[in-house]
């Protein structure tokens, strides 16, 4: 059965008709010729701000959360906002965070804001309020960027919807004892902490925007969704969440995705070194010359970097306070959950515009070269006949699926499994047993269109979002019937999820949380089925090597 949140009382605003365009998207989404009504204004902490009405949403973009982390404030716990006097205007998104593109003065580290979309400014409204986390590897991407614009999903679902920037790259996720905040003793994961200072907040600022801080939904995808994850068990953010949806979640653990705390350590202690100056006063270094050192020490070959740990992205160091231990060494989170995956994560590493290029496996040497390559980030080593049967395995498992079984397609399928999908399978099963509380499991099997292929990672977001035909998305994502019901099925679901209720839509079956069978929804063309998770069987590879233990 559905399993609605126990003792909630809910007042769900009528949703929008099922026919969903995003023609109406771009509407909502536009500026002040759009606009029905004067722009809004509103007091946040910090004093007050005005913004724009375009549709039925108004929205507020650029909001200071933090002081910025400049200066004495770079490498600190996250400060709260000096107040202001005159009205901000907030009209305008602030500053992406400064990441490994390079080039663009709009991205530096005075990038602290948040943006809200919402249908109300009526501080006696209890909507509720939805917070996004994007992903990028720890390294990469914003709140700012068109695919998140959260103004479609704020109308559809009736809530108020979060999304922001946090610290990136060395300077959001690493560690050292010399940079210990005076403040609060903490000297790592600065970009968590942001996350953290960002919750709270929301907590503190919801009623403005007409929002219930009593009734947030977290959700994050990729890197996103892993501190989705981790600040559901957080003791500070933990009374704040009354939900989670993690996409495509990396859960963190060390070799592959995280800095041992000694690691952090002596990068650290490398790249002041190479600055010339004391870890402490890298305060002072200019943050392009940082960013850059960490770019090019982690684009090396493993062999040759500073730090064995890290071999991939970057997320947070083991700390006492923020990371006590990885996902996998922690309980699960004690609340009501979404965990999505897609069918082909990979094909976001492996297709074209991939973040970090590699060169493609054509013939069996090459497909061996590359299993070992994927099998190696995670484990100190991998012998000839582990990495023949692995490719044994992901051969026999595609065929006897019906899949293809060239080696891009085989390559495509490790890279998913290793970074995404073994993980979220397990933790799965972990629920089934533990059941500490309803989570939700969904495949998201809505394709993209060639030259791109499969499923990719990331491929979640135009669709939750509603952003699926804007011009930086559709050549990817297409934008006709198909796109227009699978992402409106997606929307009505978190909708539902977020006003308390069982995820449901009209146009699919009931979806009921992981019993001892381990069901899931997947999600294609609009249409759902309820099926058992597939391939299952060559994720024994990951298994037998101890992967993520």
């Amino acid at each position: 059965m559905p399993y609605p949140e126990d003792g909630e009382v809910i007042t769900r605003r009528e949703l929008l008709g099922t026919a969903f365009t995003l023609a109406g998207a771009a509407a909502i989404a536009g500026c002040g010729s759009q606009a029905r009504a004067a722009n809004p204004q509103v007091t946040v902490t910090g004093g007050a701000i005005r913004g724009q009405t375009a549709g039925k949403v108004h929205v507020f973009r650029g909001i200071p959360y933090a002081q910025p982390p400049t200066g004495e404030n770079r490498f600190r716990s996250p400060r709260p906002v000096t107040p202001w006097g005159d009205t901000l205007n907030t009209t305008r998104f602030g500053s992406d965070f400064i990441q490994p593109t390079g080039g663009d003065p709009v991205r530096q580290e005075d990038a602290l804001y948040a943006n809200v979309w919402t249908p109300s400014v009526d501080g006696a409204a209890s909507l509720p309020v939805i917070v996004y986390i994007h992903g990028g590897g720890w390294s990469r991407g914003a709140g700012s960027l068109p695919v998140y614009d959260g103004a479609a999903l704020a109308e559809r679902a009736g809530a108020v919807v979060v999304n922001f920037n946090y610290r990136l790259g060395a300077f959001g996720f690493c560690g050292h004892p010399a940079l210990e905040d005076p403040a609060t003793g903490l000297h790592a994961n600065w970009g968590l902490q942001d996350q953290i200072a960002l919750l709270h907040w929301v907590s503190e600022n919801a009623r403005a925007f007409g929002g219930d801080p009593g009734n947030i939904t977290l959700i994050g995808t990729s890197a996103g969704g892993a501190s989705t994850w981790q600040l559901a068990l957080h003791p500070q953010t933990r009374p704040l969440l009354r939900r989670i949806i993690s996409i495509s979640q990396a859960h963190v653990w060390s070799p592959y995705l995280s800095l041992t705390p000694d690691d952090a350590t002596a990068v650290f202690d490398a790249l002041a070194a190479a600055q010339g100056v004391a870890v402490k006063n890298l305060k002072n270094i200019p943050a392009d010359r940082i960013r850059d050192w960490w770019v090019a020490q982690f684009a090396l070959p493993k062999q040759q970097r500073v730090v064995k740990s890290g071999r991939q992205y970057r997320g947070p160091v083991l700390d006492p306070v923020l990371l006590p231990a990885f996902d996998v060494n922690q309980p699960l989170p004690d609340i009501p959950t979404i965990s999505i995956y897609t069918s082909t994560e990979g094909a976001f590493f492996t297709g074209p515009n991939a973040p970090e290029p590699q060169a493609q496996p054509t013939d069996a040497a090459s497909l061996r070269a590359a299993f070992r390559d994927i099998l190696e980030q995670g484990v100190p080593s991998v012998s000839g006949s582990t990495v023949s049967d692995a490719v044994a395995l992901y051969t026999d498992s595609a065929k006897q699926d019906g899949r293809p079984t060239d080696p891009l397609s085989l390559w495509t399928e490790l890279w998913g499994d290793a970074l995404i999908r073994h993980d979220i399978l397990a933790f799965t099963r972990r629920v089934a047993v533990e059941r500490r509380a309803p989570l939700y499991l969904m495949e998201y099997a809505h394709p993209v269109r060639p030259p791109y292929f499969g499923v990719p990672h990331e491929s979640t977001s135009p669709f939750l979002f509603g952003t699926y035909a804007h011009p930086t998305n559709v050549a990817k994502f297409g934008d006709g019937p198909k796109e227009q019901e699978t992402s409106a099925a997606f929307m009505d679901l978190v909708a539902e999820f977020a006003h308390g209720k069982a995820p449901t839509s009209p146009r699919l079956p009931q979806w009921d949380p992981v019993g001892q069978d381990v069901r899931q929804l997947v999600l294609r063309d609009g249409a759902g089925t309820i099926t058992t998770p597939p391939k299952t069987t060559q994720l024994g590879v990951l298994d037998a090597v101890q992967w993520g233990k």
